[in-house]
């Protein structure tokens, strides 16, 4: 336990009495649900690496048993006991699941001679654990197939767990995944991945301590695996709707779902055992809109015209629903009403969003007014236990209308920290405006006090009373919230404040992910790392010639000038300053920034006119900090 920890405040008490005596926990159905089909769980419910560091513990959840404590909201504490069950489970006789190992579900279909992997998890290390306790009690079956249900890293980095690149490459497991997979998965871990992962960590409270006080889960699934993160590229595409492959003997029949929870998405039916998996479209709860560790704004509007789609399509024929997390949903009349509320819960937020904004209301006021209706809001797979009502309606505004509200006074602030320090003064300095701040603390308006507290610090960081009433702040807003994300993130927070930075416990860029950038995404990858000013004085132009293309050699031309890095694969009339001629294979020795000759020719790259050039350009790239100031300025 934290030492600096508190009690939940009279505030926190009252609200959270108030849940209890309105949502429906008398309704016992969820439970029922997630141990169906129990088999067995794995032993300790541990994963570490070959070196010992604990990579996956879901045995620090065993805390969550019998009625929340003070510092949870009760319905998170609800989620979470769900969430924490681990185990193989029988979804229907051929199908079977492994929860409770990572963020996310592994799937395994039965076929005529081995064993179809679905979504095998982040790790390697926890998707091999999880095969274990498969074959533990179904057989050592071989892995004949995987499928990629989205391009999420919890749904593919531990595909080298379950098979072997060998094995793809001879044709003996074939690799299905939806269209654009490969360019999304790498393109989200890669331009904006330090970015990402550093917000993950807070996002998913993965430096947090396991507890009452701390980190209980994240509303999805509990958190992710610190383990090894690859990448197998599909062999097989699916890039229509109706598109049926069979796999092993296994029929699947395939729908699209872009631009939904991942911009690459599917849904799939297997009609001989009447078994829909929804991947991440329909889960137990809201999902984001805007995921708070950040990306591309998702379309509510598709997202349900998708989920309309999929009740049209198999709804009438399904006996069971499953995803990529959570529990499944049995018989058919209930998954036709899951599927129903899920899509009416993104079709009714959308909409009322457009009206609200159409009639001039600002994202954070559509936020504050919004209700949901009744059957939404008593409907436990619809609360925003990892999205959240107010985020995603402010997604949306975000998604129309972007950052700006169109009042001119927001239209060119001064930085956070120059607002502060002008808050700051205005207050009467830091010392009176810590004092107002733990004023609004002591009243119970944690909004305020954040607020108040957040000036101050962003004004003067070192400013220990400041400091303190932030952290105790934050962690009170913790305690209260039901989202699982929103908890994490406020607990972060406070850690930082009080210990110092965590830095980012998850990193996805992994070896094996850069290794699959194309050309032109290895190219962009660089160029977003040109520091802009150091570079505005260099002119230089560089040749990559990739001497085992498709069609033969290869040609690009890169050219830094004026602070931008561009590329041209169209014939150049000039010759470039250097060359470059390596196989593909060794292009992400570029990314690594090697200059040393020696090492670029073990790597097979041939380097010939201005054996410089490439020094100067590697010399102007800054890489992003996983390690970036949240709570404080810096």
């Amino acid at each position: 336990m934290d030492e600096n920890s508190h009690d939940a405040s009279s505030t926190i008490s009252r609200a959270h009495g108030d849940a209890l005596g309105s949502l429906p926990f008398a309704d016992e159905r969820d439970f029922e649900a997630a141990q169906r089909g129990y088999l067995g769980r794995l032993e300790p419910g541990t994963v570490t690496a070959a070196d010992g560091r604990s990579l996956w513990d879901n045995d620090s959840y065993a805390f969550l048993d019998g009625d929340a404590p003070a510092t949870v909201h009760p319905s998170l504490w609800r989620q979470s006991r769900l969430v924490a069950q681990q185990g193989l489970f029988e979804v229907v006789e051929g199908i079977y699941q492994v929860r409770g190992l990572d963020l996310s579900n592994v799937t395994f279909v039965e076929g005529e001679t081995g064993v179809i992997v679905i979504d095998p998890l982040i790790s390697t290390e926890t998707a091999a654990a999880a095969l274990g306790l498969y074959r533990e009690h179904r057989g050592d079956r071989p892995v004949t197939g995987v499928i990629y249900t989205h391009s999420h890293v919890d749904h593919f980095g531990g595909v080298k767990g379950v098979t072997t690149q060998d094995d793809v490459d001879a044709g003996r497991v074939p690799v299905l995944a939806p269209e654009g997979f490969v360019e999304h998965a790498i393109s989200e871990n890669v331009y904006a991945g330090t970015a990402m992962g550093r917000r993950a960590g807070y996002m998913y409270g993965a430096a947090l301590a396991r507890g009452p006080r701390g980190q209980v889960g994240a509303g999805l699934g509990q958190t992710t695996s610190t383990g090894t993160v690859s990448l197998i590229v599909p062999t097989l595409g699916v890039t229509t709707t109706g598109q049926e492959e069979v796999i092993d003997g296994v029929r699947i029949v395939f729908q699209m779902a872009p631009g939904t929870e991942a911009p690459s998405e599917m849904h799939f039916y297997f009609p001989d055992r009447k078994a829909l998996c929804m991947a991440e479209n329909a889960t137990h709860t809201l999902h984001n809109l805007l995921t708070l560790r950040g990306a591309v704004v998702r379309d509510p509007h598709g997202w349900s015209n998708y989920l309309t789609e999929a009740i049209d399509l198999f709804g009438a024929d399904a006996e069971v629903a499953f995803a990529s997390h959570h529990w499944p949903t049995w018989g058919t009349e209930n998954i036709v009403e899951f599927l129903s509320l899920q899509r009416d819960l993104y079709a009714y937020l959308h909409d009322q969003t457009l009206r609200m904004l159409n009639r001039g209301l600002t994202g954070p006021e559509v936020a504050e007014v919004i209700e949901l209706p009744p059957a939404l809001e008593d409907a436990w797979h619809a609360r925003g236990y990892y999205g959240s009502v107010s985020h995603n309606v402010k997604a949306i505004y975000q998604r129309y209308l972007g950052w700006f509200d169109g009042n001119p006074a927001h239209l060119w602030e001064h930085t956070p920290v120059e607002r502060a320090r002008r808050y700051v003064d205005l207050a009467g300095g830091a010392d009176a405006a810590t004092e107002e701040a733990r004023a609004a603390f002591d009243a119970g308006d944690f909004r305020w006090a954040a607020e108040l507290a957040n000036h101050v610090v962003f004004a003067q960081p070192e400013h220990r009373a400041a400091r303190t009433i932030l952290a105790d702040t934050y962690e009170q807003l913790g305690y209260g919230s039901e989202n699982g994300t929103w908890r994490n993130f406020y607990l972060s927070g406070a850690t930082e404040l009080r210990a110092g930075s965590f830095g980012t416990p998850t990193q996805t860029n992994s070896p094996d992910l850069v290794a699959q950038l194309t050309p032109t995404m290895l190219f962009d990858a660089l160029a977003i790392q040109v520091d802009g000013p150091r570079a505005w004085d260099e002119r230089l132009t560089i040749d990559v010639v990739l001497v085992d293309g498709p069609g033969g050699e290869e040609r690009y031309r890169l050219r830094l000038e004026h602070g931008a890095l561009t590329y041209s694969s169209a014939p150049q009339r000039t010759e470039a300053d250097a060359v470059l001629r390596l196989p593909r294979a060794s292009l992400p020795v570029l990314a690594q920034g090697t200059t040393d000759p020696k090492a670029l020719a073990g790597a097979g790259v041939d380097v010939s006119g201005d054996s410089g050039a490439l020094g100067r350009l590697l010399g102007v790239l800054q890489p992003g900090d996983p390690d970036f100031a949240i709570v404080t300025p810096e």
